[in-house]
């Protein structure tokens, strides 16, 4: 672990603290740190994996008046530990429910920030290689030809099948023109229309998510969580997937009812793609790790060079907002 400290001899300024920065954004961070000269004391904790032991994370926020959040959930003990001291979260995510508990946060009057369409590209990038490792089975073949053999799968054509995306914002969009790139037919479903977007990308509008799951090869999810979309992917839904379909999470894991998904899966007719769980890191003991139709990646689909940037510059301005008595980005 490196920590690089900026403008620390000024004790009257304000301290934000990175508690937690990979490579990836350590160096966007590096390239931006000199913005806050004159406004904020820094200290960034760079190290080559996450850390996300509580006690470590509290450790290095403690007298912070900010915290730039990278990697890590904010679990009430966690922020309970943290006040009355720190008055700014700056979030390097879009949906923040499942990182922070915002009522809390709301009722102590502490600001929370997310950062927004920062991956929508590199997220819906993520969501289409899912499909294809499902597909074509590439990175086992890969796996296995680096150790012996020649083996072979019987791969699936994308191209013609139909994708059906929940949730139609900007990840949903950029995941809906890749797939009309390979030729895919595609459908999608919000909860508030976008007839005329779908119309001029040659998307179609399901009348209802149930239709979605019911009719689609695939089911690719890009909605936000809330309160209304908690548990929304129940057992019901799961249960109407054709035998053979596939379903996609790059959004976030609380979205589905992930023992109704376990059950369908070891069942073994569909297949799945997961890129966010329950518990994140994924336990060791998981039995989503010994399920053959389930390609499983830690939590990676943001994780590219322009998205870590676009993470880091919103979130700086955040934070530099904050201090400035102005609102960039802000969620409460």
């Amino acid at each position: 672990m490196t920590l690089i400290e900026r403008n620390m001899d000024q004790t009257s300024l304000p301290l934000v603290v990175v508690p937690n920065c990979v490579p990836s954004l350590s160096e966007p961070l590096l390239r931006c740190i000199d913005r806050f000269d004159g406004k904020a004391r820094v200290q960034l904790y760079a190290q080559p994996k996450d850390v996300t032991d509580p006690a470590e994370l509290v450790a290095r926020c403690t007298g912070a008046d900010a915290v730039i959040v990278l990697g890590f959930h904010v679990t009430d003990a966690m922020f309970e530990a943290l006040q009355p001291s720190v008055r700014c979260f700056a979030f390097g995510g879009t949906g923040i429910a499942n990182y922070v508990n915002v009522p809390l946060a709301k009722q102590r009057g502490v600001r929370i920030c997310n950062v927004r369409h920062y991956g929508d590209q590199s997220v819906a990038e993520h969501a289409v290689a899912l499909m294809f490792e499902l597909a074509k089975r590439t990175g086992r073949m890969d796996a296995q030809m680096h150790k012996s053999g020649w083996p072979g799968f019987d791969a699936i054509q994308l191209g013609g099948r139909t994708l059906g995306i929940a949730g139609f914002g900007g990840i949903g969009k950029a995941t809906a023109r890749i797939a009309r790139g390979i030729g895919m037919n595609v459908m999608e479903w919000s909860r508030s229309s976008h007839a005329a977007e779908a119309e001029a990308m040659g998307v179609t509008e399901s009348p209802s998510l149930a239709h979605l799951f019911e009719t689609c090869d695939i089911v690719s999810l890009h909605m936000t969580l809330s309160a209304q979309s908690e548990g929304i992917i129940g057992a019901d839904l799961i249960n109407k997937l054709r035998p053979g379909a596939m379903l996609i999470n790059t959004a976030r894991s609380q979205l589905v009812d992930s023992p109704a998904l376990l059950a369908r899966l070891q069942k073994g007719d569909i297949s799945a793609g997961l890129d966010v769980f329950d518990a994140e890191p994924l336990p060791d003991d998981s039995p989503l790790r010994g399920l053959a139709n389930a390609v499983i990646t830690p939590h990676n689909a943001w994780r590219t060079d322009a998205a870590s940037e676009g993470i880091v510059q919103q979130c700086v301005d955040s934070v530099l907002a904050w201090l400035d008595g102005k609102a960039v980005n802000v969620v409460v």
